[in-house]
């Protein structure tokens, strides 16, 4: 394994000054896929928020190892339900957005920026389909959008929220084998929040498992043996 790449160091996670979670210690190693595991309202949500810098930790610290001190680049791809389908914006517009944290506010995008979304909606097999609207397309090709988007960041972390939620079996086994490839070729560290646990099986290394105000980390083979998955999840396994 990679040296860490993402501390958390006695993190208290929540709002309003109430914790939701704390006493969170843990480390994820660059290059590496993590499974963010837990059920609704076990703070997964405010876990990825914190992570992104979106909402202050209460307590402890978050130190990310990048050369120089440099800000890390997260790229983003949300469930693509969390879009406003009546936006009249292609798949392309949805994956142009990635570039705009380089070029800034205001400014027109250069070509050599447009030619690499380009390049990142082919990559993630949305290049046929990039010009129609984003709220026309099924839930497999807008994921393929989102990621092309976050994959136009350029991001040192690739941080997935149920990705293939809405989106049926066939499609949900290609995003997934892309976003393995992805990985493996370019050495991505990936955050991945699912309740899929087939999928965490299937692509995850190491898993954070939020538990009734409790977070337990392991790798996959850990934390989803039949005896554990029994105490988590209470049921009985014969």
């Amino acid at each position: 394994m990679n040296e860490p790449f993402i501390q958390l160091d006695n993190l208290a996670i929540g709002y309003d000054n109430r914790p939701v979670l704390s006493g969170i210690s843990l480390s994820i190693s660059r290059g590496s896929f993590t499974a963010i595991l837990g059920a609704n309202g076990s703070g997964k949500s405010t876990l990825l928020k914190t992570l992104l810098g979106i909402q202050p930790p209460i307590a402890g610290r978050i130190v990310l190892s990048t050369p120089a001190g440099a800000a890390p680049v997260f790229g983003y791809v949300p469930q693509a339900t969390q879009f406003d389908p009546l936006y009249l914006v292609t798949g392309y517009d949805v994956a142009l957005m990635g570039v705009y944290g380089r070029v800034g506010p205001g400014r027109l995008v250069p070509q050599r920026e447009r030619a690499f979304v380009r390049e990142c909606l082919q990559a993630t097999g949305a290049g046929d389909f990039a010009r129609q609207r984003f709220a026309e397309l099924s839930g497999g090709q807008k994921q393929r959008v989102l990621i092309a988007r976050a994959l136009a960041t350029k991001p040192d972390i690739l941080v997935l929220d149920e990705p293939t939620a809405g989106v049926d079996a066939a499609a949900t086994q290609a995003l997934m084998a892309f976003i393995s490839k992805i990985h493996q070729e370019r050495q991505l560290t990936i955050l991945l929040v699912t309740h899929d646990l087939h999928l965490v099986r299937q692509h995850a290394e190491q898993v954070i498992w939020l538990h009734e105000g409790k977070v337990r980390t392991g790798t996959a083979a850990e934390l989803l043996r039949p005896e554990y998955l029994a105490e988590v999840l209470a049921i009985e396994i014969s």
